[in-house]
């Protein structure tokens, strides 16, 4: 799993911390003593797997750097419910000030990491679980590492990436041959990928030498006949309305991979809480 570099995050915390007023908290500032020390024990209140630890670390080292955070599980570890996945120790008016900040980044990443190793289980190795572009703006970056975390593959990272010639596309040029041509004239050193939306689509994608058939919302039935006319011709993705009935069902199929909007767009945040005692 490749790791997150700081440089990703620092920024959108930072723009998170403002946007709550991390360092305005009337509420904390009139009730605690300004000396005041404390510890928080982040905990697992479902079983989930973790990710996002060091952007959750992030918010409270911006907030204040007398506070300190020390993981003790690790990005990618699935936790049980009632786990203890962090700690941090230090003056209390900075501790809740960055408290919210920190668990929704925490929340929304275990989220995404725990629904993606949830699809992984399910293929149980026989097809690639791919995320895809539907990401929150200005976070595709962290959710498609917590999807990494779950034990998922990154699907490309923008329009610069990858080649993906779209129904869209394929209406501005006139049809799937002359996309695929337009692009080839090109020369990019990528493979050309064509989503498709019939079998008559795929005969045409594979005539015009795509390296990668997209199966776009296919019926289970017409994704098998397709699957068996690429014959290994083309690498085969499939996307649309899967989910985790239909995943044992597709993953048996010989497709290569399987792309899930959900996995970034609808993963539900984990149950996670900040323990604050003051002592």
């Amino acid at each position: 799993m490749t790791s997150l570099a700081v440089s990703y995050y620092r920024e959108i915390v930072e723009h998170a911390l403002l946007e709550d007023r991390a360092r305005t908290d009337i509420t904390s500032d009139a009730i605690v003593p300004a000396d005041r020390l404390a510890r928080g024990m982040f905990l697992a209140k479902q079983p989930c797997v973790v990710a996002g630890l060091d952007v959750a670390a992030e918010a409270f080292r911006q907030v204040d750097p007398a506070l300190t955070f020390q993981p003790v599980a690790r990005d990618g570890d699935a936790c049980a419910g009632g786990a203890r996945l962090a700690d941090v120790e230090g003056p209390a008016r900075s501790l809740l000030a960055a408290e919210r900040t920190a668990l929704n980044f925490l929340q929304h990443l275990c989220g995404i990491a725990t629904m993606t190793r949830r699809f992984v289980d399910a293929a149980a190795g026989r097809i690639t679980i791919l995320d895809t572009r539907k990401t929150l703006p200005n976070l595709r970056q962290l959710e498609k590492y917590a999807v990494r975390c779950g034990g998922g593959t990154n699907h490309r990272f923008g329009l610069h990436d990858g080649v993906l010639i779209k129904d869209n596309h394929i209406r501005v040029a006139g049809g799937i041959a002359e996309a695929v041509r337009r692009v080839r004239e090109r020369h990019y050193p990528l493979p050309v990928e064509v989503e498709t939306e019939s079998l008559q689509q795929v005969t045409e994608a594979l005539d015009a030498g795509a390296d990668i058939i997209m199966l776009d919302n296919f019926s289970d039935a017409d994704m098998n006949d397709a699957v068996a006319l690429i014959a290994g011709r083309a690498r085969v993705e499939i996307s649309g309305g899967v989910t985790f009935d239909r995943l044992p069902a597709i993953a048996a199929l010989g497709a290569d991979c399987v792309s899930i909007g959900a996995l970034t767009h609808s993963a539900p945040a984990a149950d996670i809480s900040l323990e604050i005692d003051l002592g």
